[in-house]
């Protein structure tokens, strides 16, 4: 009997200590079997091979008492933890409210509202009337957060929107800002 199954015997029976001692001993070979799930993923992917060995670990020996018959049967439950998991965060990126199959935009390249470039801020402006025809809230949000400097929680309260609103309404409207001012810049 390895010292693996031994301490998963001990888990069974209920030993608090246990599982702490289980977590060093099996930490690397979790580790190499999540960098092997990981691998398999789109380039991209926001989880890490250690935030996932993290929340695998939580799954199986979180609060409820888990019950592995050897070492096989528990790092079976480890890769099958580890799957759904990644199944989870990626049907997650995919829904609606999550961006769907929208591409993240860098908005950081784009220097704008400066004093010496009057053209930009002319341009902003200008995309910002085009932008509060379609949607005020957002040519709003740009306003307090880009020219005003509120932080999103602070905008978001200006506006009596939830932060999580914000911060999508955020997003959005950097996307189209960009977009906006690429084709007039």
């Amino acid at each position: 009997m390895t010292n693996v199954t031994h301490i998963l015997d001990r888990v069974q029976q209920g030993d608090p200590k246990a599982a702490d001692e289980l977590l060093p001993l099996v930490y690397e070979e979790l580790r190499k079997l999540a960098e092997h799930k990981m691998a398999n993923e789109a380039s991209g992917h926001t989880l890490q091979p250690t935030a996932l060995v993290h929340e695998a670990w939580l799954r199986l020996v979180g609060n409820a008492q888990p019950t592995f018959d050897n070492r096989g049967h528990f790092f079976s439950a480890a890769a099958e933890a580890m799957r759904r998991i990644l199944v989870e965060n990626a049907r997650r990126k995919h829904r609606l409210r999550h961006g769907g199959e929208l591409k993240r935009v860098e908005f950081t390249d784009l220097d704008v509202a400066t004093a010496e470039d009057d053209d930009a801020v002319l341009a902003v402006s200008e995309a910002l009337d085009r932008l509060a025809k379609i949607d005020a809230v957002a040519a709003e949000l740009i306003k307090l957060r880009f020219f005003g400097g509120l932080p999103n929680v602070e905008a978001a309260r200006v506006l009596s929107l939830s932060e999580r609103t914000a911060k999508r309404t955020w997003a959005y409207a950097r996307a189209w800002l960009y977009d906006e001012l690429k084709r007039t810049l």
